[in-house]
């Protein structure tokens, strides 16, 4: 499939690619379509988002990602925009490619560019993320709301016990950081795919990176003990790492009911996550 060629010419009249610059598919992407531009004086990158890909953990607004990476530009945490039109009945950003490949193996180049990322001032209008084991809670029982599997009772009943306060911070958190959307250049880690920002805690961040449902997904397996240990060693703030680990019980809750969510829906991988998430978390229950 390739981009409306309505979009292409307004993209050629506003001087930003040839009259048919040969679109190029980008795989990896598991929510919007995103196609490779390149020419003598360009190599972009185009995504049109798919209006209901949205999922109950993952937002797919194109407000938040134009935002973000207007107030992020420069700044070598992620991709350089150069156009875009949130408000189109498909809506779009152009931003330039980043060379590189995807991230697989070396967490600490990952802690380090989490910890600037959550060091920057959010731009206005970003939603805030669940603070706390309440809210946590809270997003997890709607996820399973929405599941209509006979695993739905048997995750309701693995709520933790116990009480995690909000931590009340407003900082900016990518909201997926997954191996997917970390190019690699060098030793140096960008993330790309800011469609789901949010203010919050800092920690979420830390526990979806660390997921291993998502590192399987995305990568094809979870971190092992080392790897993460050294991602969490390497990551810069000591008190979100703690709160991170405080709150695992509560992550691997949320990601097994959103495993569930994709896996009634047929995504591949998401079956073996929502074991692993189970594994993890029944792990945790066993260490309290």
């Amino acid at each position: 499939m390739l981009p409306p060629p309505e979009l292409i010419a307004l993209l050629h009249r506003r001087g930003f690619v040839a009259a048919d610059p040969r679109p190029v598919p980008l795989a990896g992407g598991h929510t919007n379509r995103v196609w490779r531009l390149r020419g003598q004086l360009y190599d972009l990158v185009l995504k049109l988002y798919v209006s209901d890909a949205a999922t109950p953990l993952f937002a797919n607004d194109p407000r938040r990602e134009t935002a973000c990476l207007a107030a992020l530009s420069g700044s070598g945490i992620a991709p350089t925009p150069v156009a875009a039109d949130p408000q189109a009945q498909t809506p779009w950003i152009l931003y330039r490619h980043l060379p590189g490949t995807g991230w697989t193996t070396g967490g600490e180049a990952v802690a380090e560019l989490l910890g600037r990322v959550h060091a920057q001032t959010a731009p206005s209008g970003l939603p805030n993320a669940p603070d706390g084991s309440a809210e946590l809670a809270r997003q997890t029982l709607e996820i399973l709301s929405l599941c209509r599997s006979s695993q739905t009772h048997a995750l309701r009943v693995l709520e933790p016990a116990g009480t995690v306060a909000p931590s009340g911070q407003h900082r900016l958190v990518h909201g997926d950081p997954v191996p997917g959307n970390i190019v690699m250049q060098g030793p140096r880690a960008t993330l790309i795919d800011w469609q789901c920002p949010a203010c919050g805690d800092p920690a979420g961040d830390l526990a979806i990176f660390t997921s291993p449902a998502m590192q399987l997904v995305y990568r094809g397996a979870p971190l092992s003990t080392w790897e993460k240990a050294a991602f969490l060693g390497a990551y810069p703030d000591l008190a979100t790492v703690g709160r991170a680990l405080e709150l695992q019980p509560w992550y691997h809750w949320r990601m097994a009911a959103y495993c569930l969510y994709q896996s009634e829906r047929g995504r591949a991988g998401y079956t073996q996550g929502l074991d692993l998430e189970r594994a993890a978390l029944s792990a945790q229950s066993s260490a309290l």
